[in-house]
């Protein structure tokens, strides 16, 4: 049982309910950084998992001044049912933030018991390249999903050119295991 209903598979986290199947209300997930910083790259590439499971996705974006390393946030809403693609304030289940600089600038968006994901949260000496980071972001927050790892992967290949299919697996697969303590 999970909050009443029966489910296979369901596991706690930070009081979040992470579900094998659609549940009834959207999670929220935003991703926020500065413009160039793979925002909108990482946001695409996650509602596209959420919908390759089968899941409603609606999505929506804020690129502001985007362009000359402005402010960027895309939200990204999935579940059985979805009716808005903006996630109201304060109800984001997971924040996912590029830059450090913008943590200040979204946190309110972050719902009581949410969970926010940062740079600090992975080894960024030990990626790739510094453009990988939205990828080992991606693998972070694949931390927090009862989704198969096989799924993340398709997508990642999907949305970016062969030559660079390796690196990105392996900033993701820092993501998903590192712990973050340096």
């Amino acid at each position: 049982m999970c909050g009443g209903v029966a489910v296979p598979r369901c596991a706690m986290l930070a009081g979040f309910h992470a579900m094998s199947f659609n549940p009834p209300s959207p999670t929220n997930v935003r991703f926020a950084g500065l413009g160039g910083t793979g925002v909108i790259k990482a946001s695409d590439i996650f509602a596209d998992v959420v919908f390759r499971l089968g899941y409603t996705v609606k999505k929506a974006e804020v690129h502001g001044m985007s362009q000359r390393g402005g402010s960027v946030q895309s939200d990204v809403r999935f579940g059985s049912e979805v009716h808005s693609p903006m996630i109201p304030d304060g109800t984001c289940d997971f924040l996912v933030v590029l830059e450090p600089s913008q943590i200040p600038v979204v946190r309110d968006g972050l719902r009581p018991g949410g969970v926010l994901l940062t740079p600090a949260d992975i080894d960024v000496a030990k990626l790739p390249t510094a453009k990988a980071l939205n990828v080992a972001m991606l693998g972070r927050l694949s931390r927090q999903f009862d989704f198969p790892e096989e799924s993340w992967r398709e997508s990642l290949r999907t949305h970016f050119a062969e030559k660079l299919h390796a690196a990105n697996d392996q900033a993701f697969r820092l993501g998903r295991a590192d712990s973050g303590s340096r």
